[in-house]
């Protein structure tokens, strides 16, 4: 570091290589699901893991954007790795889908509260950007001992069932293969399926298993005469295809894909893409770890977009926040991203260069490395109150679909006004070095102290403020952590830097696909 206390981009660098071989060992655990012995159990029952099942699905090459695959980390005591389910949205057939599919490993692919709300999510995401759902199911139904946090409520498993019959009915193709067990609630994953197929000798179908019938009519019967893939194949009708392996379930399953008749045409007038001239590579030695440390946002644009080619707007006025117009994989794109705190300025000229993108229908891309607005007697006398209101309505009531990276802190109204999560972008991820939270721990300890003091009619405790001080700030640091964020699915996942421009290309095509259909009112909120 030099005099001032700031380290080098050689050793920002070296800091953030720290924070990339976090996320890979985290991202280790997640994919390992239930760990060797249970993966060798589901082998032995002829079973593919299920990382392999989206393999084997996908188009050869095709990417897979996985989402919120750190869900439920450090939650459970760590027995339920990607919240036992893996989402995300790959090509099949030549036609992007989001995939749905349980983790048997894992608790036996019950749903946890988390599991339920990263579900719902992903049906969320392909209401939106209007992809077909393909179900992968191997459900051993709601995770009975946490009934009160899965069932009842909004967003519950109930929800997911909700949206199955909203999709499909709003021409969304909803299609299932069953792996293995589907009971209880489970069972209306492929019941309320378009189309669905069933693997012989594993997959089973019941709204009640066998001890439940036993319980509820006295009736004794396996599995397999009860609910069994012959069985619903041949004789109850509630499957359409009875597969001899799940190799065999999987290509049926590409083929009805590939009948869709679906239409992949996007709208927007897409140019020749063209890598940046600067290597995403170098962005951790210019973020580096110290949210303190300030850097300028161009220097993370010209690492991101085409050609490293920015067309800046009002450069010379609210300089805090750079609003610019580029191309990202030959995608137009509108980008606010943050050089500073908020102030009034700052806030008007993003509004207005919200309206200009909605006007020239380009999506807006927001880069949030926010401590929030100005506060202070001259920020309030200058109307930041409602100029900071201004970009919040023109955020919120964009006509264009918005995407999200967290690439700092994401503190307080800032995170409001740079569309947070409460403000449902179309896709929010976040990177290792990011935090969220109302305010940062630093000015959360102090407030809370101040507040205490000044509620104190005698002397202060000092050693109780101070103890006040150090809980405060360690709860903050606890809860702002990303995370923490990402196991209680507040972002669609954490991302290295240099896998941004690729993860955003991706979801600019799929919003490209969907604009023809899209009517700028997201229906996940039309209720």
């Amino acid at each position: 570091m030099n005099a001032a206390g700031i380290a080098s981009p050689a050793q920002r660098q070296a800091q953030y290589e720290g924070l990339l071989a976090t996320l890979r060992e985290r991202m280790r655990w997640a994919q390992a699901g239930g760990g060797e012995k249970l993966h060798a159990r589901h082998k032995a029952r002829g079973k593919i893991a299920v990382r392999e099942r989206i393999e084997l699905l996908l188009d050869a090459g095709s990417p897979f954007l996985e989402l919120s695959p750190l869900a439920c980390y450090g939650m459970h005591a760590g027995e339920v790795p990607a919240a036992g389910i893996v989402t995300g949205i790959g090509r099949v057939a030549g036609v992007n889908c989001m995939l749905i599919a349980n983790d048997a490993t894992v608790k036996g692919g019950s749903f946890f509260p988390e599991t339920t709300r990263k579900h719902v999510r992903a049906q969320e995401i392909a209401w939106e950007n209007r992809l077909p759902c393909l179900y992968l199911v191997d459900c051993g139904g709601a995770y009975l001992l946490q009934q009160d946090r899965v069932f009842p409520d909004w967003g519950h498993f109930g929800t997911t069932f909700y949206h199955q019959c909203r999709m499909s009915a709003d021409g969304l193709p909803q299609l299932s293969a069953v792996f293995g067990g589907c009971t209880a609630g489970g069972a209306y994953i492929p019941a309320l399926s378009d189309e669905s197929v069933m693997v012989q000798g594993t997959g089973r179908i019941h709204l009640g298993g066998p001890p439940i019938v036993k319980a509820a009519i006295g009736e004794i019967v396996d599995a397999e005469t009860l609910g069994g893939a012959a069985m619903h194949a041949r004789v109850s009708g509630v499957t359409d295809y009875l597969a001899a392996d799940e190799h065999e379930a999987l290509a049926k399953l590409r083929e009805i894909v590939a009948s869709l008749n679906w239409k992949t045409e996007g709208a927007a007038r897409r140019q020749p893409v063209r890598p940046p001239r600067f290597s995403a590579d170098e962005i951790g030695g210019i973020v580096g770890t110290d949210l303190r440390q300030p850097f300028d946002v161009r220097e993370i644009l010209v690492r991101l977009v085409d050609d490293s080619a920015l067309q800046e707007f009002k450069p010379e006025y609210g300089s805090t926040l750079v609003c610019a117009t580029a191309h990202l994989h030959g995608y137009p794109v509108g980008i606010l991203a943050n050089n500073g705190v908020l102030f009034s300025e700052s806030s008007l000229k993003g509004a207005h260069f919200i309206e200009l993108c909605n006007q020239r229908r380009i999506p807006l891309l927001f880069l949030q490395n926010i401590t929030g607005f100005m506060v202070g007697s001259e920020a309030e006398r200058g109307g930041i109150a409602k100029h900071s209101a201004k970009l919040v309505y023109a955020m919120a009531t964009a006509r264009v679909p918005r995407l999200t990276v967290l690439i700092g802190g994401s503190y307080g109204a800032g995170n409001y006004g740079m569309c947070g999560r409460g403000f449902a972008p179309r896709f929010l991820f976040a990177w290792p070095n990011a935090r969220v939270a109302t305010m940062s721990p630093e000015v959360a300890s102090t407030v809370l102290t101040d507040l205490r003091r000044a509620s104190l009619k005698g002397p202060a405790d000092e050693a109780q403020i101070e103890a006040l001080r150090q809980q405060t700030r360690a709860q903050f640091e606890e809860q702002s952590d990303p995370y923490y964020a990402t196991a209680r699915l507040w972002d669609d996942g954490i991302i290295e830097p240099a896998a941004t421009r690729d993860v955003l290309g991706i979801c600019l095509q799929l919003i490209d696909e969907s604009t023809p259909r899209f009517d700028g009112v997201s229906p996940v909120y039309r209720m």
